[in-house]
């Protein structure tokens, strides 16, 4: 018991080093990015620095295998040098037993990334784009698909639009909005203007209105009075094609317990949930991909020094790593495209990973 406490309490504070000294990477980065983004803007040093640690959370999760595999191959070809290994097996117990703590921690990792730093991670990248769109437009534009359709919010130093639409449709190239209703606000102020459209579609810097019917919400006029209907109408907006094409269909800002939720009202609103499924499930899976990564450490690293190739063993783990996490990508984007089930999307990667690796792992100990 004591042996795996030992061992637990290396692979933690290894763990810890690796994630600080990758994470300070990162963020440096991640400020110089910041930097470049806004440079036009002349934002002040508080919130270039304050963007950047909005991030630093979401870099923290899609790092996590990376940080796992480098902690393992630290703390294991630390052991091999100090031959601890040797005595681990000089008292009867075999490499394979020595994993347990690791894998445990790693297990416990995992939870506490789906069930803790998830939530974390939703809300700082809302955080972010929410401050990225008001220091860029003057107000923050937003987009949330749920159970009444699709709702979009656009800011600009003229007001805020709220815009909803029943459902959306198009290629790759284009986004049409249908059963389109728009509100326009006053800054500071309550609405000034309603559209009503058949269809909207996003034509450079401006929306393409077919059918629509506008009405000006003065106090003390009718509004209806004052109506005007037309054939196309064309609005600004803040808005791009690639920005709303990369919200449609991603859940980045949704927490994993939002999720099920999220599916159903999808589902009964007759959107496309296939990708909220996958991502879920993929979320549900990650610690059992996040063993595996200690396993494919363990896998290349689990022997004396004096064998040499130690520097070529470091290689091939971090390449099957990196494989493995391909392969884990791969598979989510089948499923996303219904081209596989679900399941089979989420949870075979990481399951094949540890059959795969615990081969090997059984192989090197009893040839």
């Amino acid at each position: 018991m004591k042996l795996d406490l030992y061992y637990a309490r290396r692979f933690l504070q290894w763990f810890a080093i690796i994630c600080g000294v990758l994470m300070t990477l990162v963020i440096l980065i991640d400020l110089n990015e910041q930097i470049r983004r806004f440079d036009d803007l002349d934002l002040g040093a508080g919130k270039i620095i304050g963007l950047t640690l909005l991030n630093a959370p979401a870099a923290l999760s899609e790092f996590l295998p990376l940080i796992m595999i480098l902690t393992t191959i630290v703390l294991f070809v630390g052991l091999a040098r100090s031959s601890e290994l040797v005595v681990t097996r000089a008292i009867g117990r075999s490499g394979i037993r020595a994993l347990a703590a690791p894998v445990l921690m790693a297990g416990l990792l995992g939870v506490l990334a789906v069930s803790t730093l998830n939530p974390i991670v939703a809300a700082t990248t809302n955080r972010y784009k929410t401050l990225a769109d008001t220091y860029r437009t003057g107000g923050p534009s937003a987009l949330s698909l749920s159970g009444e359709g699709l709702w979009l919010r656009q800011g600009s130093p003229q007001g805020q639009s709220v815009i909803h639409a029943t459902s959306y449709g198009g290629g790759r190239e284009d986004i049409i909005l249908y059963g389109v209703t728009i509100l326009t606000y006053a800054p500071g102020g309550g609405p000034i203007r309603r559209i009503n459209a058949a269809s909207a579609q996003l034509d450079g810097a401006e929306w393409v209105l077919h059918q629509a019917k506008a009405w000006h919400l003065t106090a003390g006029l009718n509004p209806e009075r004052s109506a005007v209907t037309h054939d196309e109408l064309r609005l600004p907006t803040t808005l791009t094609q690639d920005r709303v094409r990369d919200r449609l269909g991603t859940a980045d800002g949704i927490s994993v317990y939002d999720l099920p939720t999220t599916i159903q009202d999808l589902a009964q609103a007759g959107f496309s949930t296939k990708r909220y499924q996958v991502w879920y499930q993929v979320e549900l899976a990650r610690p059992l991909f996040l063993i595996a990564m200690v396993l494919v450490g363990a896998a290349f690293t689990m022997r004396h020094t004096r064998f040499g190739g130690t520097g070529l063993a470091v290689l091939m783990a971090v390449l099957l790593g990196f494989g493995l996490f391909f392969i884990r990508n791969f598979a989510q984007i089948l499923g996303e495209n219904g081209q596989i089930p679900v399941a089979l999307a989420a949870w075979a990667p990481p399951i094949a990973s540890i059959l795969l690796t615990m081969g090997l792992l059984l192989h090197a100990e009893d040839g």
